[in-house]
């Protein structure tokens, strides 16, 4: 079993506490790794690394270019080391190793494209209205950054948060969830490899309460990047306005996956599933909420149902292996509980229900795949977000009507429309109050298209150009050609 230890100025570091934490297979039930139980102690250590480096050394005398180079160095080792990045995401988290694979052979992209962003952000000269000025613009770093990653898909989130940070000119602590540190421990080594001076980049791990929230509390934080629930990232928001900290949060979804009785039908229950179904139903843009127009309901239902009965459940470290266990005990047990919700509700359980009892399930924490009809958006399963493979499937008569439906909601992460109209995808886009809307796929995203929500679904934007904005701050410079007049006046 191995034992890990965490990762400050370029070092392994012991917990302050001298305490391990058991990090568990999901697939298997059994503990695989011991995780550092870091605090406050911890927090501040990594994070006065942090700031050192940010005012002194080298990282400070890099120039932007020289930064882009190191992204695009790192990306390279990640790209290297993929298989065995993947393969430990796998034993942490139980999602399928198709999956892990690909985001891993893909995180590299994230480092290349920032990296070579980082020496394209420009200020602008701005035709000022005063007489003998020359007034410009440019950007700057904010300082040290802590960055709070989930469980779901560790290392592609830590690539969402990490480049565009380091590609702006910042220092970063890292906290990954207490479920799965193992990946972003494993890789922590690389940024010395890839030539990062000592404390740019450093890994702390632990409870959210014990070493997340000395993160976000510390005066020495300029800027704290989240992915995770709701509930906590409102917590985390209220601790950084104390400091006047800029936040980025990227938080839940109940996301509306909409067919209309024109949609290629074969196209939308492959969405659907990919929707829900996909990874567990453990993805914040999870088509949850899977609204179908009325006059092809059954004939949807019917077929999604024959896909849930046929998808194959097991070992995730298979190639094959189509639907993985559910991340960690917490998580598993909250999915199982809104099995009995739904059904206070009144829905029809038209599939699953209940714990997996399918050959190789045995022992980890699997659950049947899970669809409810009969479902109005008033019910718990259409309005709270489970994280977890359960469909709730609402009929619609017509397009104002699934608006209606789908905008009705506390979030507004994603959306899916599924048409053959031209004139119906971009009314729907139109309309639908969400950060990204897809039409006629789900679930697609590349570091080159902004990803976050509008509502309780978060603040700002990862991905994409406007993402290293969220990690600079903005200086005017004003240049006087002239003798000052008068001076009890403004200029």
């Amino acid at each position: 079993m191995k034992k890990y230890e965490m990762w400050v100025n370029n070092a392994w570091m012991k917990p302050a506490s001298g305490e391990w934490m058991e990090s568990m297979d999901p697939y298997t039930g059994e503990t695989w790794a011991m995780i550092p139980r870091g605090n406050a102690v911890d927090a501040d250590a990594a994070v006065l690394a942090a700031h050192k480096a940010f005012t002194t050394g080298e990282w400070p005398k890099l120039n932007a270019t020289q930064r882009g180079a190191l992204l695009r160095k790192l990306g390279d080792l990640i790209a290297k080391n993929a298989k065995h990045l993947a393969e430990t995401e796998v034993y942490d988290n139980g999602k399928l190793i198709s999956e892990m694979q690909g985001q891993l052979n893909y995180v590299s992209q994230w480092y290349y494209y920032f990296g070579g962003l980082a020496d394209k952000i420009e200020g602008s000269v701005i035709p000022i209205d005063k007489p003998n000025m020359l007034t410009y613009t440019k950007h700057e770093p904010l300082g040290v950054v802590s960055c709070i990653i989930p469980w779901n898909s560790p290392l592609m989130l830590v690539a969402w948060k990490l480049a565009p940070a380091l590609a702006a000119g910042n220092t970063v602590v890292l906290k990954p969830s207490e479920y799965t540190s193992a990946s972003l421990l494993e890789m922590a080594p690389l940024f010395a490899e890839a030539g990062f001076p000592p404390g740019v980049i450093n890994v702390v791990t632990g409870f959210g309460a014990e070493v997340g929230m000395p993160l976000v509390e510390h005066p020495k934080v300029a800027k704290v990047a989240f992915t995770g629930s709701d509930a906590t990232g409102q917590k985390i928001y209220q601790a950084a306005a104390t400091g006047i900290k800029r936040v980025s949060l990227e938080l839940g979804g109940k996301s509306p996956n909409i067919v209309f009785d024109d949609a290629n039908i074969d196209n939308a229950v492959n969405g659907a599933v990919a929707g829900i179904f996909a990874a567990a139903g453990q993805a914040c843009i999870a088509g949850s909420r899977l609204l179908v127009q009325r006059k092809i309901h059954d004939q949807f239902v019917e077929r999604l149902v024959a896909m849930g009965k046929s998808v194959k459940m097991g070992n995730p470290q298979l190639h094959d292996t189509q639907l993985g266990p559910v991340a960690n005990k917490p998580q598993y047990d909250k999915v199982l509980s809104y099995f009995d919700v739904g059904k206070a509700d009144g829905a029809t359980l038209a599939f699953g229900g209940t714990r997996s009892d399918r050959p190789g399930t045995d022992k980890g924490l699997f659950v049947e795949p899970t669809i409810f009809t009969g479902v109005n958006n008033d019910m718990r399963i259409a309005r709270e977000e489970v994280f977890g493979p359960i469909a709730s499937v609402i009929p619609f008569d017509d397009e104002d009507e699934a608006l209606s439906i789908g905008n009705d909601t506390n979030y507004g992460l994603a959306a899916g429309v599924w048409t053959q109209s031209m004139r119906r995808m971009k009314y729907m886009s139109d309309n639908l109050k969400a950060g990204m809307v897809w039409v006629n796929t789900y679930r697609a995203v590349s570091f080159m298209s902004p990803f976050g929500g509008f509502k309780r679904s978060g603040v700002g934007r990862e991905n994409g150009q406007e993402a290293i904005r969220e990690y600079m701050q903005t200086k005017a410079v004003w240049i006087s050609t002239g003798d000052e007049p008068y001076p009890f006046v403004l200029r």
